[in-house]
């Protein structure tokens, strides 16, 4: 599949050839065939050369775009403490990676005497979207929102931040010329989609091509949905701009893969990056659970996995990894390659970086920049487009080399950092925060005396919800009496979901009569 070039206005021909069988002109319905700038609305800057470019300002300069400053990546930057990633800078570095990436796999399909293959706008718009529907706090909000909204809301498609973030760019949030949303182009919108489906999917559509990366099989046979990037009321959205990309069934566009990938090359490197600057990796432990596994590693292969699972002492969980690459990702997990991981990330990180702690002296920022830099353009110069021949890879991946490294470099984040008994206790705290705020909000809704007092925007945002179950087809349109209650439990998550973390804070203690900068308070919920 090859995008317009960036400089390139779409073909008026394309723009001009309706939908087959579509609704009339004029219609939000009226789309073009396979055309990679159509819009859902028509638009006032389609006059501009480069309509890709309007995209990436568009978010850019969303309201939503700037509040992921005050987001959790992983600890929140309103605590106090050394300073850590936010959203906004994981996403500005997610961004420069995967336009490198892109940019790459250009300059290698010219070599080879072909066109582009990905256009480098659109992944860097998808890439600045990417993480715009992370709730307050981080993962754990994003858990605390989805139980919420299933278990107390009545939501059977819940809460998953890839799909709010596709519901913001597509309905939450404004631009003057479009009723709702930015009103993108297709192939914008289709690379936001990292898991290009939702939770209704059908069973016969997954089997076709086998489970991709984030459904799963029980042992009873059936598929357990938990990562998806669309809710059931936005899936005509994403259907349409699939359309627009002629994108294979349940896989990702290519531009969306070069930002999925680009995000885990972040992730893996940068949390390194905040923890050890802040004196939470631990050299010992990381230290013992890698010699723990290098110096046994045939006596680990050889035992059972009920007992690899029981097993405490340190290698344990690098073991435990390395049979669940196996296990989820045979196509290509590798035993050696995993060895050398393994061997390579004690070498660099453990026994290199993590040995000698960050004293805040230039010597020790000039080392682990050196070890970030090193790593990150390892990454991105493994890249390679790959056939879709399997459902657990896009069309673009690392080297095998690459991904044993990452999965490698994730662990030490998720041992060592995830599953800190204080950290836990902290997220406790916030999940909490977050419950208080959800359910004091359906009580004041409920409040025939009081309900006219609630948020301006909560009442508009459950109307919209509203708007837009009535506008379902007829087969998947609830009745008036359910669409109301699913657009007021759709309404509170949307207003929750928008909240900064101090902002979450500010509400939840407002909701429990605490009067700390009241005045302050009202305007910007």
């Amino acid at each position: 599949m090859t995008l317009h070039d960036e400089t390139t206005p779409p073909d008026a021909a394309a723009l001009a050839h309706p939908v087959s069988g579509g609704a009339a002109a004029g219609s939000r319905h009226a789309r073009a065939v396979g055309n990679l700038a159509s819009r859902v609305y028509p638009d006032g800057d389609d006059a501009r050369a480069d309509p890709w470019s309007i995209d990436l300002e568009r978010i850019q300069f969303s309201p939503y775009f700037s509040r992921l400053s005050a987001v959790t990546q992983v600890v929140s930057p309103s605590m106090g403490g050394a300073p850590v990633h936010n959203r906004l800078t994981h996403t500005l570095k997610v961004s420069a990676i995967a336009r490198v990436v892109a940019l790459q796999l250009n300059t290698r399909s010219r070599q080879a005497g072909e066109g582009d293959v990905c256009n480098a706008t659109v992944v860097e718009a998808a890439a600045y979207a990417h993480d715009l529907g992370h709730p307050p706090f981080g993962h754990l909000g994003e858990t605390t929102l989805d139980r919420l909204a299933r278990d107390e809301l009545g939501l059977a498609d819940g809460f998953e931040g890839n799909a709010q973030t596709y519901r913001i760019l597509t309905a939450l949030d404004v631009v003057e010329n479009a009723p709702r949303g930015l009103n993108l182009t297709a192939a914008v919108r289709a690379a936001s989609a990292k898991y290009p489906w939702a939770p209704s999917v059908g069973a016969a559509d997954i089997e076709r091509i086998g489970p991709p990366r984030g459904i799963r099989r029980s042992p009873d046979g059936a598929y357990r949905v938990h990562k998806y990037s669309a809710y059931d009321i936005d899936l005509d959205d994403l259907a349409e701009a699939r359309q627009g990309v002629d994108a294979e069934p349940l896989r990702q566009s290519i531009e969306g893969a070069v930002m999925d990938l680009a995000d885990d090359i972040a992730y893996s490197v940068h949390d390194v990056d905040d923890f050890y600057r802040a004196g939470i990796l631990d050299h010992a432990p990381i230290a013992a659970e890698f010699r723990g596994w290098l110096d046994d590693v045939l006596e680990w292969r050889s035992r059972d996995d009920a007992e690899v699972r029981a097993e405490l002492a340190p290698g344990a969980g690098l073991e435990r990894l390395r049979r669940k690459m196996r296990r989820d990702d045979p196509w290509i997990a590798d035993d050696e390659a995993f060895l050398a991981a393994v061997s390579d990330v004690d070498a660099e990180m453990v026994t290199d970086l993590l040995a000698r702690p960050f004293d805040g002296s230039l010597t020790a920022e000039r080392r682990l920049a050196g070890f970030t830099d090193r790593w990150i353009r390892r990454f991105q110069e493994s890249a390679r487009l790959r056939p879709l021949d399997t459902p657990r890879a896009g069309p673009v991946v690392l080297s095998p080399w690459a991904w044993h490294h990452v999965e490698v470099l994730k662990f030490v984040h998720k041992r060592f950092v995830l599953s800190r008994p204080d950290l836990a206790i902290q997220q406790r705290g916030m999940s909490r925060i977050l419950a208080r705020s959800v359910r004091a909000l359906g009580e004041w809704l409920d409040d025939d005396l009081d309900r006219a007092r609630t948020p301006r925007r909560l009442r508009e945002l459950i109307a919209l919800a509203r708007e837009q179950y009535a506008q379902l087809p007829a087969e998947r349109r609830p009745t008036d009496a359910e669409a109301e209650t699913l657009a007021r439990s759709r309404g509170i998550v949307d207003y929750v979901a928008s909240l900064t973390d101090a902002q979450a804070f500010a509400l939840s203690e407002a909701i429990s009569g605490r009067a700390d900068r009241l005045w302050a308070l009202g305007q910007r919920l």
